[in-house]
């Protein structure tokens, strides 16, 4: 599955990375960074969550 970031959405929550740290990142101004746009179904979960509570709705799922 594939993880898709549109940082210029994020407002720096750190809710992705809270979710998934094996995935999500941020820079030094709190900005999430992906660290791996392909995720197997072990983190799938993680990521989902991380879908999920994104207050920004910067972060999505392709190929589901």
């Amino acid at each position: 599955m594939k993880v898709e970031l549109e940082a210029d959405k994020c407002v720096a929550s750190g809710q992705c990375v809270l979710a998934a740290t094996d995935v999500f990142d941020q820079d030094d101004d709190g900005i999430a960074i992906l660290l791996d746009e392909q995720v197997g179904e072990d983190r799938l979960d993680d990521v989902r969550e991380a879908v999920a509570v994104c207050p920004a709705a910067a972060i999505r799922l392709v190929g589901q």
